[in-house]
């Protein structure tokens, strides 16, 4: 599977408490933070959830 870059843009404060805890399960920490993850259906939905909050790059 293809591997995708997650930085968390902004802040998850304020929303819904299973948008925090999608973020906080994404290994997303503090603003600007990055994980790199395989693109599974799972965490392609969770991207889904919190799509208003981080940006998504594929990695190579």
């Amino acid at each position: 599977m293809a591997q995708i870059k997650i930085t968390l843009t902004k802040s998850p404060i304020g929303r819904k408490p299973n948008q925090r805890k999608t973020v906080v399960a994404l290994g997303l920490g503090k603003m600007n933070s990055s994980v790199v993850t395989e693109a599974t259906p799972a965490i392609l939905g969770m991207v889904n959830t919190v799509s208003h909050l981080v940006t998504v790059e594929e990695v190579n």
